[in-house]
């Protein structure tokens, strides 16, 4: 898809901190990879220390029922009309991809089911300071690790309480669905209004919107032209990159989206 245009009000305070919005997924495999290569660039990125990155919700699947887990293989050759063999060798393509960012990913064996509670406890985890640690958690155990993270409210405390969240505190919000759904919701609609199809969507500074996973290189331009100048939006020359949208997960090399 490449860089987007973006444009929503927004009242930035001009101080040393450049603030980089990213929404994503826990179901989707390029914005684990896509994560990956952006913390590469900004570890290179010479003034890191001050850009603030901030994680924002976004369901591939939303609505989806908590109950209604199915085999990753089996959803996609049901929902995105791929023969068995497309959806294997689209998997293998996405392991490939992980493994060239350091990344471990089950090609077999995953589940996919509804990331909204996901979503919820990210909220929770960045009012208390372990966004970071419990995204990482979520992705790490959702593409590689056997035990499933859907449907299943006890998986989620162990991996919240490892990140550093109380367990209590974890099993409460899990208990009461409305906690942090409307955090969860403005989440969305926000990326509505900024244009986002699909994720990763990468925003800078509310002045730059980089989509898909982009290589670490694309990722690094973007951070100097964005810390350089606080301006309109302008688009980063990238071409195209892979995403995960209503249609699926673009796959390179496969015939069909997954």
């Amino acid at each position: 898809m490449g860089a987007e245009r973006v444009s929503a009000p927004y009242d930035l305070e001009k101080s040393r901190d450049m603030r980089v919005e990213i929404w994503s997924d826990i179901a989707c495999p390029w914005c684990y990879v896509g994560k990956a290569r952006f913390e590469k660039a900004l570890a290179a990125f010479p003034h890191r220390d001050g850009v603030e990155v901030v994680h924002r919700s976004f369901e591939l699947d939303p609505g989806r029922a908590k109950d209604d887990v199915q085999p990753v293989l089996t959803m996609l050759t049901a929902k995105y009309g791929m023969s068995e063999a497309q959806a294997r060798a689209g998997e293998d393509n996405l392991g490939a991809q992980a493994a060239a960012e350091g990344l471990d990913y089950r090609t077999r064996d995953r589940d996919h089911g509804s990331t909204f509670d996901m979503h919820r406890l990210l909220h929770l985890a960045k009012e208390r300071g372990r966004h970071d640690a419990l995204l990482d958690a979520f992705y790490r155990a959702n593409f590689a690790e056997e035990r499933s993270v859907f449907n299943d409210d006890e998986r989620l405390v162990e991996l919240a309480a490892a990140a550093g969240l109380d367990a209590a505190e974890v099993r409460t919000v899990l208990a009461d669905p409305t906690a942090y759904a409307d955090e969860v919701r403005a989440d969305e609609r926000e990326a509505a209004q900024l244009g986002a199809t699909g994720v990763p969507f990468f925003v800078l500074d509310r002045a730059y919107g980089v989509s898909g996973a982009q290589p670490a290189e694309v990722f690094a331009r973007a951070l100097t032209q964005a810390w350089g100048e606080r301006t309109p939006l302008k688009t980063v020359d990238a071409g195209d990159a892979e995403v995960c949208g209503p249609d699926g997960c673009a796959v390179p090399g496969a015939e069909n989206p997954r």
